[in-house]
């Protein structure tokens, strides 16, 4: 059993038009602050990645956020968390997410999300690391995303099965357990 000290949360830097997307972000961050596991994310300060951020620091989280200068301003720096590391670009903003964390948590977001996503679980069906990957599916958001998953599977596209790295959550509590006892 692998113990998750830090977790990488890829999420929008927007908040979408559901209030619950917000809601179980900020609950998230709690929770994890809580449980003292440190938070690496894109260190941005606005949408679901300044949400999480913030609540874990309200409630003296450790939170690390590495962002490429690229998006300095696009997704306005994040001045107040434990550490901000600027970068030179989104491959080693990413590279650096992926290795300073023990696992993944994967939110409502956009494309970048999306790419985040998808990139470590390539990296994981090519063995380059074999971390989990928790998908927090509010209010559905995922569900598309996760059928079309399980098609891939059946039509034999995919080298493992899914769910083996995947793990679908239906709300912050059940993601922590799942965290914790993983």
């Amino acid at each position: 059993m692998q113990l998750i000290n830090s977790i990488a949360i890829f999420c929008g830097s927007k908040t979408g038009n559901n209030p619950s997307f917000i809601n179980q972000t900020k609950i998230l961050g709690e929770q994890l602050a809580k449980n003292n596991i440190s938070i690496i994310y894109g260190g941005g300060s606005v949408g679901l990645m300044g949400a999480v951020a913030n609540a874990a620091i309200e409630h003296n989280g450790k939170v690390i956020g590495i962002i490429p200068k690229l998006l300095v301003e696009w997704e306005q720096e994040h001045k107040n968390i434990t550490e901000l590391i600027v970068v030179e670009n989104m491959h080693i903003r990413k590279k650096m997410i992926y290795e300073m964390s023990d696992a993944a948590i994967i939110l409502p977001g956009g494309f970048g999300t999306l790419d985040e996503l998808f990139e470590m679980l390539t990296w994981n069906t090519l063995k380059i690391h074999e971390k989990k990957i928790f998908i927090l599916n509010v209010d559905g958001f995922y569900t598309h995303l996760i059928q079309h998953i399980q098609k891939m599977q059946s039509e034999n596209f995919l080298y493992d099965y899914w769910n083996d790295r995947i793990f679908v959550c239906y709300s912050t509590d059940e993601i922590i357990t799942k965290i914790i006892s993983t």
